[in-house]
């Protein structure tokens, strides 16, 4: 007799395809999973056609059926997770092509049965099965099938299926045409719906004893995630239940719950399951005690992996302690894992591209990420190098190290916006085109080994599946390099980060002194410290980036707002006429934050235009303003300075300054005409859209005419002009600077809050609505009410059934609600409701906050009126002085309500809304009469449209200062000394033949005489003032500073080591290491001897220069580099 028998009397549908499944178990798999998916399908429409409890979701899927929030709720979570696993492993039936293994369809008809259970105990009228009863794949029938039935087969079985169900569904809407056939339709559901009402209620006040084995679902979802990694079992006792030997207990034996088999019959990997109910690193010894064992068997350690279906682990002992992991690797992940134990190179010895990157620093930063993940076992590194630094070509150069040692195979380089995407894959492409690099952004199936993407793009990727394997396993890319990695980017897209399973590289301009202490913590770094740093002023003392000179330009109304009484008797009379807002009310000032925002005065911008096209930097032997970006507040600010412009410059036709921001039609083409030396515009006007990312070397005028907050920005912004443009003002006359006007106040703000933090990405509104309930029930169990009809415990019920539906509505199959699975489970559970302590507040607002839910509400204005009643009703329970500020706007909401009274649905609250505003409704307030408030009212602020507030435009005489020359903290660059590093460095160039410089070059001494005529030709080329020798005098001498800007020559470089080399017979390693040497001379002409025990030097040997060399050595290395010092030094 079928084990489904129980199904026939009352549900004959799903008892005719549960026994077709049950009886093909064996023979044809396939089939089996096929027709046990079409009979969870009959059960889950047939509970939303019959009972009233269930809201049907926005979509009819068998998967947006089960994941119902109503339907979860009803059902319990247990028999969610069996429904799913039923689905999948029937979806994988139909579109796979591949055999699928008797276990599969084992597991489908075993979870089925516990549906079937299920269904029966709750809605049966007659006999039910008695709850001991269990499944048993023993008892399947061991029947020959002739045929199986192939894929094509099932599909047009299941074709058939769909256009039965959609044929009666057509035949009820045509009963539904007629007015009577409609009423008696209606009347038979809802009888037929309140008799199911009846049943299930009796059937549900008989408790559940039935066993519905929770540990068999579990291990159902370990394969299900192996699955999506592309591992099948088929053979149990073999790559199920592997028996060992050796193990240390009383029999020596032992059996591994999952073995991963390489295509030689070696293992790749182990899986060991523990309960849900134990924390999977408890299998941690268990799984290295298997590993010991098949590692002896068949002379090769697997990876280990350990879970309990909820948390998995990954352990690869021959590199790295356990780290957690979203699931499992592929059968190839795997074997590269393994393969890299003995093929992966030492990063150390290994030569840099110089084709790719040809700058000290470069080489320096690749050299101390390899050491951080190859020295110090690390994982993540961050980098600081300045804008225009190259940090692109840095990490292309790190990643073909990487690539060629066989450290990484694939890469994936995240930046937050389109343009630097397509910038970094055209790098790649010049730079790596052996890498095939792929922009995701514009071609989603591509294949190569560096994909580049913006972060939204990931995000929805990553769930996409071929034949039920996951395209982006956790285990897909072995490196992500973050561009512009700071705490909101992290924030906002943790979950990518979290789910791959991968090295990390974060890259940052933001002065290190600068960078959020969150975002050292996010990287494991002490803050202060990252992995590499090049800032902005190292670079401009290279060479290699020129400085920014800051000029502050105070404007009255910009930082004082325009007041009515400052005025002159004609303004006054304007000021007077003008149309402020549909009230006719006249303001008596306009505070500085609404000048530009939606007030635009016409004086204020034309003296902003008249400074900087007087002071700002000229090209064309100064008949032409250099290329100038000007940053506007807002679109319309940027159109009135355009305005302005031309009304001020007519002459220039229209062209000379031009908006470009991200309204413009085509402004792609107008940054191609402004990235052009001698093309208009010469004068771009941009909102955000220049802000970052974009690189043109003639800008040479950079003007703040926004308040900027963000430190990150800030910096972007700045590095516009840092480019370096040889020749920009004529043969020889190279930029050695560029301007930044600021007229807002931004240069004083940075200096004087050092320490801003760059703030919160900002909690999403959903979110904080979420923590404001929690909060709110906390408060409410803190005030007790006396029984459960109080209308505060009514509430707190109401908002507990808020959070609860919320957090019945995750996918845990989301991989971003997939790692907190074991926290939403819990909190899908009644009893945990009931108190709510400090440790659940905590799990509910930092882990549960914020995940994404079906129940998904998109009336904003609603949404944003309930966090407003929330932050009311919890300033009434905490007695703040914050409560009064909140009275005011609910008061003013309903006001503006009362306007709408012509409105059917807002005359129907009319009474309850002018009771609103009377002083008596709020004495004595409680939350329950705030929750009336909100429940009554949140429907209609909808209806309340913000007032617009009318732009304004005015032509007061306003207040300009002089420009003050400011100090830019965090980048000591720009002053006296370093533009005379400039002029210098352009001028030791072009007379590098002369005796002298040829001399110091040379590593010859220098006699007096010598730097006598050094400085004589300084001075008499203007290149440098007398106390700018000076200076030079008091930091080590002329002969030095010349050195360390000419270098030394590599010939005499060497020369200087011959004798060191010849008294002894160096390794290998000193060789590479005296080379690295001799190049830093070359390059900087003079060393520093403590840079011996830095990185690159420490690549070599931990104790730098003294693990490679004995005493006697360092010594003389040591001496040697003083007198190349002190040769220059005269």
């Amino acid at each position: 007799m079928s084990q489904f028998a129980f199904l026939q009397a009352e549900f004959s549908e799903v008892h005719e395809h549960a026994v077709k499944a049950e009886s093909l178990a064996l023979s044809d798999p396939r089939s089996a999973c096929f027709y046990a998916r079409l009979a969870l399908e009959v059960v889950v429409k047939w509970m939303y056609r019959h009972d009233r409890a269930l809201r049907s979701p926005y979509e009819t899927t068998l998967s947006a059926l089960i994941h119902e929030p109503t339907f979860r709720k009803l059902v319990g979570d247990a028999l969610v997770a069996k429904g799913k696993v039923v689905k999948d492993l029937g979806n994988a039936a139909v579109h796979e092509a591949k055999p699928v293994a008797p276990a599969r369809a084992i597991t489908a008809v075993r979870e089925l049965f516990h549906i079937a259970y299920w269904l029966v105990r709750t809605y049966a009228k007659g006999a039910k099965p008695a709850a001991t009863v269990e499944f048993s794949a023993d008892a399947l029938p061991r029947t020959t099938q002739v045929e199986a039935s192939t894929l094509g087969k099932l599909k047009e079985i299941a074709k058939r299926f769909d256009e039965t169900a959609r044929e009666r569904d057509r035949a009820e809407q045509l009963r539904l045409k007629s007015d009577g056939d409609r009423l008696k339709l209606e009347t038979e559901i809802k009888r037929l719906q309140d008799e199911i009402a009846k049943i299930k209620k009796a059937n549900q006040a008989i408790p559940d004893g039935h066993n519905y084995n929770e540990a068999q679902t579990r291990d159902a979802f370990i394969d299900l995630l192996l699955a999506e990694a592309g591992w099948t079992f088929t053979k149990p006792g073999h790559d199920t239940e592997y028996p060992i030997s050796g193990m240390p207990n009383a029999t020596g034996e032992g059996f591994v719950d999952y073995v991963l088999w390489g295509d030689d019959g070696r293992p790749l990997g182990l899986v060991e399951a523990k309960r849900t109910r134990r924390d999977a690193r408890e299998g941690q010894r268990q799984a290295e005690l298997y590993a010991d064992a098949l590692g002896r068997q068949f002379g090769q350690r697997p990876i280990i992996f350990y879970s309990n279906g909820y948390e998995h682990w990954i352990w690869d002992d021959h590199r790295y302690p356990p780290r957690s992991i979203q699931g499992f690797l592929k059968k190839d992940e795997l074997e590269l894992a393994i393969q890299r134990r003995d093929t992966r190179k030492p990063l150390a010895p290994e030569d840099i591209n110089s084709k790719i990157v040809e700058r000290y620093y470069q080489t320096r930063a690749i050299r101390r990420v390899a050491e951080a993940f190859e020295k110090d076992n690390l994982r993540k590194a961050l980098l600081v190098m300045a804008t225009g630094s190259g940090k692109t070509r840095t990490v292309i150069a790190l990643s073909d190290l990487l690539m060629r040692t066989n450290w990484t195979r694939r890469i994936l380089f995240l930046a937050d916006r389109v343009a630097l995407v397509n910038q970094a894959a055209n790098a790649f492409k010049a730079f790596l085109p052996q890498a095939s690099p792929v922009n995701l952004v514009t071609d989603k199936v591509a294949h190569g080994r560096v994909y580049v993407s913006t972060y939204p793009t990931m995000m929805g990727l990553i769930d996409e599946t071929k034949s039920g394997v996951r395209r982006f396993g956790p285990g897909h890319f072995d490196l992500i390099v973050i561009d512009e990695a700071h705490r909101s980017v992290y924030r906002k897209y943790k979950a990518i980060f979290d789910y791959f399973d991968s090295l990390l590289v974060g890259l940052t301009a933001t002065p290190k002194d600068e960078v959020d202490r969150d975002t050292y913590a996010l990287f494991d770094l002490e803050r202060g410290i990252p992995t590499d740093a090049y800032g902005l002023d190292e670079a401009v003392s290279d060479g290699f980036l020129v400085p920014p000179k800051a000029v502050s330009v105070p404007l009255k109304f910009q930082r004082e707002g325009i007041k009515y009484d400052d005025l002159s008797e004609e303004e006054k009379e304007a000021w007077d006429a003008i149309e402020w807002d549909e009230d006719g009310a006249i303001p008596d000032r306009v505070e500085a934050a609404a000048v530009n925002k939606w007030l635009f005065n016409e004086d204020t911008v034309d003296k902003v235009l008249e400074h900087v096209m007087t002071y700002g930097l000229k090209v064309a032997d100064g008949d032409r303003l250099g290329k100038t970006i000007i940053f506007a507040k807002n679109h319309d600010h940027a159109q009135f300075i355009a305005e302005r412009f031309d009304a001020n410059y007519p002459h220039l036709q229209g062209r000379f300054a031009r908006v470009i921001d991200f309204k413009t039609e085509y402004a792609q083409s107008l940054i191609d005409d402004f990235s052009s030396a001698d093309k208009k515009p010469h004068i771009a006007i941009s909102v955000d859209m220049l802000d970052t990312g974009i690189d043109i070397p003639e800008v040479v005028n950079l003007v703040f005419f926004k308040i900027v907050r963000s430190k990150t920005k800030f910096w972007q912004m700045i590095g516009r002009g840092t480019r370096l443009c040889p020749d920009l003002f004529g043969i020889g006359q190279h930029k050695e600077y560029f301007y930044v006007f600021d007229f807002c106040q931004n240069f004083e703000f940075f200096n004087q809050n050092p320490d801003l933090s760059e703030g919160s990405s900002g909690a999403s509104l959903s979110e904080r609505l979420f923590a404001a309930r929690v909060e709110l029930v906390d408060e409410l169990d803190r005030h007790g009410y006396p029984d459960v009809g109080d209308p505060a415990a009514v509430l707190r019920r109401d908002v507990v059934a808020q959070l609860r539906a919320e957090v019945d509505g995750m996918n845990v199959e989301n991989f971003i609600v997939r790692p907190k699975r074991r926290i939403v489970e819990k909190y899908r559970a009644d009893d945990v409701w009931s108190k709510l302590g400090l440790d659940e507040r905590t799990e509910l607002i930092d882990h549960i906050a914020g995940l994404p839910s079906a129940v998904v509400d998109d009336d904003i204005s609603a949404k944003q009126f309930d966090y407003l009643m929330l932050q009311t009703q919890l300033a009434v329970l905490r007695a703040e002085k914050a409560f009064a500020g909140y009275k005011k706007r609910i008061v003013d909401l309903a006001a503006a309500l009362e306007e709408l009274g012509n409105v059917p649905m807002v005359a129907a609250e009319m009474a309850f809304i002018l009771e609103i505003q009377t002083d008596e409704f709020w004495q004595d307030v409680t939350p329950p009469m705030l929750e009336a408030i909100r429940r009554r009212l949140r429907s209609l602020i909808k209806l309340i449209e913000l007032k617009k507030r009318p732009h304004v435009y005015t032509d007061f005489e306003d207040e300009i200062g002089g420009p003050t020359e400011v100090e830019l903290k965090g980048v000591a660059v720009g002053t006296d000394m370093h533009r005379f590093r400039v002029k210098a460095r352009h001028f030791l160039k072009e007379h590098e033949n002369h005796i002298a410089i040829q001399k110091v070059r040379l590593n010859e001494p220098l006699t007096a005489q010598d730097l006598a005529e050094l400085e004589r030709i300084f001075i008499e080329a203007a290149v440098a003032a007398p106390e700018d020798l000076e200076r030079v005098r008091n930091d080590g001498g002329l002969g030095i500073f010349v050195r360390s800007l000419v270098g030394l020559d590599r010939e005499a470089a060497k020369h200087a080591f011959d004798q060191f080399q010849c008294k002894r017979k160096l390794s290998a390693n000193q060789i590479e290491f005296l080379n690295m040497v001799i190049d830093y001379l070359t390059e900087r002409g003079v060393m520093d001897p403590r840079l011996l025990y830095e990185s690159p030097f420490t690549d070599f040997d931990a104790m730098g220069v003294e693990g490679v060399f004995d005493n006697v050595g360092v010594s003389e290395l040591i001496s040697i580099l003083e007198e190349v010092r002190q040769r220059a030094a005269a």
